[in-house]
């Protein structure tokens, strides 16, 4: 193994090798271009290339295409020719076809094996995210999730959640003098969102066996890294929770690797295909979380690779860590996309053989313009590239093919039945039934009681009884008749400053007549 990543050809006829230093691959990186310039084929390439360096691959397939890695290209395909006549241009010798170890995975198990998460390991914000929740309805969740903390009730699928929302809202009097309002309003938002998500299949994401981030970090037989491979397709119709799930893997993968520093090579590359729907809309919150992974993420020995169709989709503090840039073409027909290209441009190092903002615009598909990071992690002067042809199969392989990668692979039968232990709900369910069991005693208790009028006036059914309170016993006089209501009417109307005056004159007038 080299310690280079061969990426395509550039210069003057494509010969010079265009090349991306393993020791600087987990300084992030950008592969970006219009619909239809080869942006696909450049991330198949790249995960090709990291596996046969032994390091792991996660990728999200958001279009099916990537599948192909599975199987070895064929001289049998029409593009055979194609690719031989590139391969002898760019100088990649020896080139030859093969595939890659590869896992499928897929939240809702259809295409891959199942991939389930916690509650509690999602965390409110993440959820909060997923959810598109007002800031007083954040506020409420994460009082569930302290709640549960303080009360040992475990977070594990939406059930658990929906119960402990329930128990909120019966007991919002006191919690709200300790955490602040709690609105039933709010509680309501917020199961109505729950609802939709499990409506759209998010249920599937949430419950036990949680995957185990060491399943993705694999290495095969003869020592190449593990292509992981997301079933996006379906996946995307629900864009908040693709793009939360993968920021939730990154968020884990940050928080349990342990400090490399700068490695030889990665200890795994993420690849998040359409990264514009992990910003669009998203909170400032969210978007300083995603900073902070990129920038701190990388001394855990992990490379991050965001592919999307305009570098202006990523923001520009995140942007800039992202050394290792392929920009395959961008569109330029109206004045806001003249301006996108023109940025795009500003951000490489120019050659002075060619002015980078055309060869954006002119660039063809399978073609970029590239910029990898050199010695002592400094940018490269930009060139434009022809990119290497894959080795593994062009297009997706047949759903019969898939089912077989899925029965012969290592994780087949680990994580395709789900668990329900005891949780949050079960130990809820369990205080409520408790709670009418007791209430159940007291009542036959009640009932059982040998003096019949005390058990008729406990059970309301009495109204006219003449069992009076201790506290207001002396106070207590019968009115048994109009003439007594009266008269204490009367005397109360004495006793305030009516009938003070009403005296007053009363006895003036006796005296004055004396």
């Amino acid at each position: 193994m080299t310690d280079k990543l061969f990426i395509g050809g550039g210069g003057e006829d494509y010969g010079v090798p265009q090349e991306m230093h393993f020791k600087y691959a987990n300084r992030h990186g950008l592969i970006a271009g219009a619909t239809g310039t080869g942006k696909t084929v450049t991330l198949q390439i790249l995960a090709e290339s990291f596996s046969n360096a032994g390091v792991p691959v996660i990728l999200a397939d958001v279009k099916g295409d990537l599948s192909g890695l599975a199987k070895p290209g064929t001289p049998g395909h029409k593009l055979h020719d194609a690719f031989m006549g590139r391969a002898q241009t760019i100088g990649l010798h020896p080139y030859h076809y093969h595939s890659c170890p590869v896992t499928f995975w897929d939240l809702f198990g259809e295409q891959g094996h199942p991939v389930r998460t916690t509650l509690a390991d999602m965390g409110p914000l993440l959820l909060a995210q997923l959810l598109e929740l007002s800031e007083a309805q954040e506020g409420i969740l994460n009082i569930a999730f302290r709640l549960a903390d303080e009360q040992a009730l475990p977070l594990l699928d939406l059930k658990d959640l929906q119960a402990l929302l329930v128990w909120v809202g019966e007991h919002r009097a006191e919690l709200s003098l300790r955490y602040g309002n709690v609105s039933p309003a709010s509680i309501g938002a917020i199961q109505r969102r729950l609802l939709v998500l499990e409506n759209q299949g998010g249920a599937d994401l949430f419950g036990e066996p949680a995957l185990a981030l060491s399943d993705l970090m694999r290495q095969d037989g003869s020592g190449r890294g593990m292509v992981n491979i997301l079933a996006a397709d379906k996946l995307m119709a629900s864009p908040k929770l693709y793009a939360t799930f993968l920021l939730w893997l990154l968020s884990e993968l940050f928080e349990e690797l342990p400090e490399v520093g700068d490695p030889e090579k990665p200890r795994l590359v993420f690849f998040f295909d359409e990264a514009h729907l992990l910003f669009d809309d998203a909170p400032k919150a969210l978007v300083d979380k995603v900073e902070q992974v990129a920038r701190l993420i990388r001394s855990k020995g992990v490379g991050i690779y965001f592919i999307t169709q305009n570098p202006a989709d990523v923001p520009e503090d995140i942007l800039g860590q992202l050394g290792n840039r392929i920009q395959h073409a961008l569109r330029a027909f109206t004045a806001r996309d003249r301006k996108n290209l023109k940025l795009a441009a500003e951000t490489y190092r120019e050659n002075p053989r060619f002015s980078t903002m055309e060869a954006i615009r002119e660039v063809g598909v399978g073609e970029a313009v590239t910029s990898m990071l050199q010695k002592k992690g400094v940018p490269g002067v930009v060139e434009r590239t022809l990119i290497r042809p894959p080795s593994s199969q062009l297009g997706p392989i047949s759903p019969a093919e898939r089912a077989a990668f899925l029965q012969g692979s290592d994780m087949a039968g680990k994580y395709d039945k789900s668990l329900d232990r005891h949780s949050a709900y079960e130990i809820l369910m369990q205080r409520s039934a408790k709670a009418a069991e007791q209430a159940a005693v007291a009542e036959q208790a009640a009932e059982e009681s040998p003096e019949p009028m005390a058990r008729e006036f406990s059970a309301a059914r009495r109204y006219s009884g003449s069992r009076i309170p201790r506290s207001s016993a002396r106070n207590y006089r019968p009115k048994d008749s109009f003439a007594s209501a009266m008269s204490e009417a009367v005397i109360k109307e004495l006793k305030g400053t009516t009938g003070r005056r009403l005296v007053r004159g009363i006895l003036g007038g006796l005296f004055k007549g004396r």
